[in-house]
């Protein structure tokens, strides 16, 4: 495996690496992207890259290049991507995710057709099939708005796939993934299948990769590469067997009301199909419940559609599962790459 080969094909074309180092550009997610070519090149055995904050404060880590190589062979190997496939990065390269798709082209020798991540994809070149991308939700969306969709292989990551999205990926004949990826990783170390014949609610771990489940059944990933060979997630798991998984909500997003728990990703998820408008599940404190669940939804309050909702919760929801009150409101926080931000959640109710 060569992880500082001296050309990259992009676009077609085969670039020089060090003609590439000494080029500026106007655009600030093409410079993104050369910076992080440049930190690839350098004199260091590491990369620094930022957490995504989506459970706590984000921080930079170090990485080292053997272990995101090993990362982004595991990938080539699992979607079978060979020498000269043509693969499309469209993520910010400031972002582990988008980091990945550069080493990829490196070490797998790839034919890489560099994308602005805004951008609508109509530009998109439809001549020859992309073997292999990776996008976020709001991306998928406006693939999924093409005349036609030619990405063979495509990787959904950042958040959930709401239910909804999910539905309209199956009449798409684009083979599609989401990904359990964790940034102290380099990226994902399980994908499930979300069409197709093979289509599965379990993730599937990637080659030397297994996972187990702590005393509160949170998920823990044994990894070689890992400092002491694991890591401890705070994600409630469920197993099918040590490489393949469920997972079913953040431990420490758990709403206990009435001495019951319950997970407002399991909630969210039951009501995605009929939500009219972006919302999130909540809890404020209650004197006999200890916490309430509320349903927060993002939106000028309108009581027409409060009436929906409630429909919809009446429902779709077991009995301890309805929400208590149901709250309207500007915009409901969110991480940089789009996860609600459960923290932030408690500060708007």
């Amino acid at each position: 495996m060569e992880l500082f080969p001296s050309h990259i094909t992009i676009n077609g074309q085969s670039e020089s690496v060090k003609e590439l180092l000494q080029q500026k550009s106007d655009t600030q997610w093409k410079q993104s992207w050369l910076d992080f070519l440049e930190e690839w090149y350098n004199a260091n055995d590491y990369i620094e890259v930022q957490t995504s904050g989506s459970t706590g404060t984000p921080k930079t880590i170090k990485l080292t290049k053997d272990f995101v190589a090993v990362s982004a062979l595991r990938t080539i190997r699992f979607f079978d991507l060979q020498k000269g496939d043509r693969i499309m990065h469209c993520l910010p390269s400031r972002y582990i995710a988008g980091k990945l798709m550069t080493v990829r082209a490196l070490i797998g020798k790839l034919d890489m057709h560099l994308v602005d991540p805004a951008s609508d994809f109509t530009n998109l070149q439809t001549d020859k099939p992309i073997k292999f991308a990776a996008m976020v939700i709001n991306q998928v969306t406006k693939y999924l708005a093409l005349p036609e969709q030619n990405i063979e292989n495509l990787l959904i990551g950042g958040s959930a796939v709401p239910k909804p999205l999910e539905e309209q990926l199956q009449q798409i004949p684009t083979q599609c993934y989401s990904s359990y990826a964790m940034t102290e990783t380099a990226t994902h170390i399980a994908l499930r299948k979300l069409n197709g014949n093979n289509k599965t609610d379990y993730y599937q771990c990637l080659d030397g990769i297994s996972v187990e489940l702590d005393e509160r059944d949170c998920i823990r990933i044994l990894m070689p590469g890992l400092e002491n060979g694991a890591i401890q997630t705070n994600d409630l798991g469920e197993l099918e067997d040590s490489h393949h998984f469920k997972v079913l909500g953040r431990v420490d997003n758990v709403i206990i009301s009435g001495g019951i728990k319950f997970l407002p990703e399991q909630i969210e998820e039951k009501l995605a199909k009929n939500m009219p408008l972006p919302y999130a599940i909540g809890s404020v404190p209650d004197k006999n419940l200890g916490e309430k669940i509320i349903l927060l939804v993002e939106g000028l309050a309108d009581n027409d559609v409060k009436t929906i909702i409630q429909s919809h919760c009446d429902t779709l929801l077991s009995k301890y599962e309805q929400p208590k009150d149901i709250h309207f409101i500007e915009k409901l926080p969110r991480t940089e790459n789009g996860k609600i931000d459960r923290k932030r959640l408690n500060s708007t109710k």
